[in-house]
């Protein structure tokens, strides 16, 4: 059996241009690798109306527990204007040191991490249970047809998984920073104040919505939603649109709307937290209709084996000790916590998603090692 390199692989993965949804070509790069080493992969592919057609991965070794879960995705976001990059943003050049491309950081790099690991520690024998790996063409968009869709088909055919590592970029500035244990919840409200259209020199015969669309929109930011705990940071709303969409100068408008986001930590649950909003938009004392869509809730995972592992590794290879943290927005670590435990470590964060997007090779090549140490842990 072949050891996988990392750095190349990761080059490979970024050579496909797979902004979401990944058409494919990644993930089938991926199974290509996975099947060399002996992996079983089932390529799965989910869509619902309105929606492209997402290919998903899911592979596994084994048969026996525990089953051990490498989760992420190989889409990524557009690189926006490429006449700013320094670089091809799909090239996977190396310069000084760093592997440049969309997706070296968020996360090609640690999945191609994640394999070549699996090949080093499958070449001291077969591990006592099973690794598998959960990747989604679909975390960068809507997440519909992604990571909760293959859960959902793994319930249908009997595959469970005992603990799950998630490889989003987790360290700030340099490796061995942080783990994320959880993740905060996301409630998103999109909101309608209906009133009368009219003439502006005549309003005693029309109703004007903004002015009680602004009422609503002030008691929700009147006072803060909560302090936070040991554990989470507090939880926080931000008003992220406001549109009435009335180009005339002399009319009032027939409606105003407005969408809010509130990441929200584990002292609300998703109702409870609606409850609060609800309160605080009925001070207002105006009608409104509210529309609510929770894209994930909040969790935390226990202090346990997984989370262990994962820290002794970090602090083996890199000499520090990493906060345990909740910090950031979501992940797909939220629809996977309802199976199993999860925890997330991955690369330094510091440039996804932007220009020029970039990982130190030094740190892809650590990020084996943790990956390894981790394996050795928890089924050798």
């Amino acid at each position: 059996m072949a050891r996988v390199d990392p750095i190349e692989l990761s080059q490979a993965l970024i050579r496909q241009p797979s902004v979401t949804p990944d058409s494919g070509d990644a993930l089938d790069l991926l199974s290509a690798e996975l099947m060399k080493l002996g992996f079983t992969c089932h390529k799965l592919v989910f869509e619902e109306e309105g929606t492209e057609p997402v290919p998903n991965l899911y592979a596994r070794f084994g048969t026996s527990t525990p089953n051990l879960c490498f989760a992420g995705h190989t889409d990524v976001v557009p690189v926006g204007a490429v006449k700013n990059w320094s670089v091809d943003p799909f090239a996977a050049e190396i310069r000084d040191g760093s592997l440049y491309g969309r997706g070296a950081s968020d996360m090609k790099s640690a999945i191609a991490a994640f394999v070549a690991a699996v090949s080093h520690f499958l070449e001291s024998g077969s591990p006592k249970g099973s690794i598998s790996f959960l990747i989604t063409g679909d975390e960068e968009g809507p997440a519909v047809n992604g990571t909760k869709k293959v859960l959902d088909w793994m319930h249908e055919n009997g595959e469970t998984i005992d603990y799950c590592v998630v490889g989003e970029p987790t360290n700030p500035q340099e490796m061995g920073q942080m783990i994320k244990v959880g993740r905060r919840g996301s409630l998103h409200g999109m909101l309608v104040v209906h009133g009368v259209q009219g003439h502006v020199a005549y309003p005693h015969v029309a109703k004007n919505p903004i002015p009680d669309l602004v009422r609503i929109l002030a008691e929700l930011n009147k006072e803060p939603l909560d302090d936070g705990n040991d554990l989470f940071q507090p939880s926080n709303l931000e008003i992220v649109n406001v549109e009435v969409g009335n180009e005339s100068h002399n009319v009032i408008p027939a409606e105003a709307h407005a969408r809010f986001n509130v990441r929200f930590n584990n002292e609300y649950t998703p109702e409870s937290l609606k409850d609060e909003l609800t309160r605080r938009m009925d001070r207002a004392g105006v009608d409104y209709h509210i529309d609510w869509w929770v894209s994930g809730d909040s969790f935390l995972t226990k202090k346990g084996p997984l989370s262990d592992a994962v820290q002794s590794a970090v602090e083996e290879v890199t000499g520090k000790s990493p906060e345990l943290s909740t910090t950031g927005g979501t992940s797909d670590a939220r629809f996977i916590k309802d199976m199993c435990p999860v925890v997330e470590f991955g690369l330094v964060g510091a440039t996804m998603h932007k220009i020029d997007e970039h990982v130190a090779v030094a740190d892809i090549t650590s990020l084996t090692r943790i990956y390894e140490k981790i394996l050795a842990r928890m089924l050798a």
